[in-house]
């Protein structure tokens, strides 16, 4: 008897539920027709509620979606490459051969005169052919629809937006002509290798205009839409000339052309010319396009699309810097396991001239020459040495070559010897580690920290003992602008890559502001280093980067286990720097800074020298001493130093 209230209680909600149903939907035709109503206009909110306006006019769609593109010029302000799309003059109909425009109708809109931007005919063809092939085979897609999904949509293929893409191309159609509509199409279709529209398409591949074009050539560009980048003639002309073909049989079959003229045409195909390759393409400068929108960016607050940028490379150094890096590891890199190297080249007034950023920039962007931050090993000595310069250390000063022991440190040389008493100069050309160390912790680590920074070292130099011998990481072109300095006396100059940048208009955006020349170190001091790092070429671990009959300064660098290996060095005309080594850090095969960097270093600078007379450095030559005199130099040297000491005690017992 208690469950009587509770069905009562459920037959009168079920009763309110059936009367608020009757009032919202209505009942039997009625509900439905409201039902059907609710679910159309939410499928069209769906559908349109972001769709975006359609263009009135032609002109809104001339420049729509044209990407930013960058011009790269050499120091004389020659073109040395182009990197964004390449577009060219927009082409009139009436100005184009009738094969052309026909061409792209019969193989992708046979009724483009015919439909209102969406054919339905076609849509429906298209379908069944899609279903009873069980894949994607032929797309339904009108002119006026891919224009809309090129410049106006996004070119994704959900149903949602293929709706959006029918209504716009609809809209298109009545605001448009069919030859503004097909006039777009055709200057603004992608055609592959960067190439934007059919005038640049026609020069890019038979170098010509597109008003010159053969029915074959014709075909074969009306060929690429379908997949510019696979159907590409210069990577895949077999494939391409295939779809070439099926292009001139729709000419025939809709009656554009005759069959003896696609027999023709099929008998002689187009012929890309011989090198579609643009001689300055990107790849071969990347890294040097790369660097220089780094530069850009930072130069510049604004956003500029188009921009034409001037900078300090010698295009000729350049290619010398990368052809000799190539060239030296395919002959030596394989045996040595040395995997990629890197050179810079500054000018005097620290333009950097050219360099090379690795072994292949197709392979791999990462730009070794002012991108990697490794270690220097010994080539960081000379830092070391001109803070005991200035600290009151001479090239003739005596220190002892025996192992040390720094608080825990017991720093060795390379292969365990050790000579006893040496001098500065005679410890620097022969790379002696316990001396360097020794020299560093006298000094004070502080000093040399500072020292590297003035000389232009922008990385971070941790306080640390071991930095006496090239444990901090540094990038080659702060370590390649450290030694300019010894090259010029001690005055620094900031190394700089782009001198102007304007827009495509010719309106300037940045001009190099010659700043001058920054005194870091004293000149007799920085002349005594450079004195000190001749030695190392003519006597020490630097030979093999001996150029003959020119004077050189430079030192050589190897960090633990064989991982890294420098050689910088300048003559009166250039600072040049070399790195060696793998990108995943791994090990060489005892390569040394005396060794590949040095040889890579010499065959450079030989090349970067030719034509350029000989010209003597501003510090005068080392005096060449036997190891029995540099053994004497270093006795005499220790002695008066102990004179000196016994002196300064006498005095300061008066």
């Amino acid at each position: 008897m208690y469950q009587e209230p509770f069905r009562a209680d459920h037959m009168m909600e079920r009763d309110r539920r059936e009367r608020r149903n009757r009032i919202i939907f209505g009942s039997g035709a009625g509900g439905l027709l409201l039902l059907a109503l609710i679910a159309v206009v939410t499928g069209w909110y769906w559908a349109f509620h972001d769709i975006p306006p359609a263009p009135q006019s032609a002109a809104e769609l001339w420049s729509v979606r044209r990407e930013p593109s960058v011009t790269l010029l050499d120091r004389e302000g020659h073109v040395l490459a182009v990197r964004g799309p390449l577009y060219a003059r927009a082409v009139a109909l009436d100005a184009l051969p009738d094969y052309v425009p026909q061409a792209f109708l019969a193989i992708e809109d046979q009724r483009f005169y015919e439909h209102s931007g969406v054919d339905m005919r076609g849509l429906v063809r298209a379908s069944w052919r899609n279903l009873a092939a069980g894949e994607l085979v032929q797309g339904g897609s009108t002119i006026t629809m891919q224009l809309v999904k090129n410049l106006i949509l996004s070119p994704d293929r959900h149903l949602r937006r293929k709706l959006q893409e029918m209504r716009l191309a609809l809209a298109l159609e009545n605001n448009l002509t069919k030859t503004e509509i097909l006039e777009l199409y055709l200057n603004r279709i992608y055609l592959g290798a960067r190439a934007y529209g059919i005038e640049a398409a026609a020069r890019r591949y038979f170098d010509k205009s597109a008003t010159e074009l053969t029915l074959a050539e014709a075909a074969l560009l009306a060929a690429l839409p379908k997949a510019p980048s696979r159907l590409d003639p210069t990577q895949n002309l077999e494939a391409a000339r295939a779809r070439a073909a099926q292009v001139l049989a729709a000419m025939e079959a809709a009656g554009y052309i005759s069959a003896e003229a696609a027999a023709e045409a099929l008998a002689n195909p187009a012929e890309p010319v011989a090198d579609t390759s643009d001689p300055n393409a990107t790849s071969n400068w990347g890294h040097a396009f790369d660097y220089a929108m780094v530069e850009t960016e930072r130069l510049l607050d604004a956003d500029v699309p188009d921009l034409v940028i001037q900078t300090t490379l010698d295009p000729q150094l350049t290619r010398a810097a990368q052809e000799t890096v190539t060239r030296v590891l395919d002959e030596q890199g394989a045996a040595l396991n040395a995997g990629e190297a890197a050179i810079m080249l500054l000018a005097p007034d620290g333009a950097i001239r050219a360099f090379a950023g690795g072994r292949d920039y197709e392979a791999s962007q990462f730009n070794r020459a002012i991108q990697a931050q490794r270690q220097p090993g010994s080539a960081f000595k000379p830092i070391v040495f001109a803070a005991a310069l200035e600290a009151g250390y001479d090239p003739s000063s005596a220190v002892w070559d025996e192992p040390v022991d720094l608080e825990g440190w017991t720093p060795e040389n390379f292969g365990g010897n050790y000579r006893g008493l040496v001098t500065l100069q005679d410890a620097l050309k022969r790379s002696i580690n316990t001396v360097a160390a020794q020299v560093a912790n006298e000094v004070g680590i502080n000093r040399i920290v500072e020292m590297g920074h003035r000389l232009g070292i922008r990385s971070n130099l941790p306080e640390l003992p071991a930095i006496a011998l090239g444990a901090a990481e540094v990038n080659l072109l702060e370590l390649t602008a450290a030694y300019s300095v010894f090259n010029n006396d001690g005055a620094y100059r900031e190394p700089y890559f782009i001198t102007s940048i304007t827009n495509s208009r010719g309106d300037s955006l940045y001009e190099h502001d010659e700043i001058g020349a920054q005194r870091v170190l004293n000149a007799t001091q920085a002349q005594a280093m450079s004195t000190m790092l001749q030695d190392v070429i003519l006597t020490g671990t630097g030979r093999r980067a001996a150029l003959p009959g020119r004077a050189a300064a430079g030192k050589t660098g190897t960090s633990q286990s064989f991982r890294d290996a420098w050689f910088v060095g300048y003559t009166a005309d250039f600072t040049a720097g070399v790195w060696v080594g793998n990108d995943d850090d791994s090990p060489m095969q005892d390569v040394t800074g005396g060794g590949l960097p040095a040889e890579i270093w010499r065959s450079f600078m030989q090349s970067a020298h030719q034509n350029l007379p000989p010209r003597n450095l501003s510090a005068p030559a080392p005096r060449t001493r036997s190891e029995r005199e540099e053994r004497l130099a270093a006795f005499y040297s220790d002695l008066s130093s102990a004179f000196e000491s016994v002196l300064e005690v006498s005095d300061s017992e008066r």
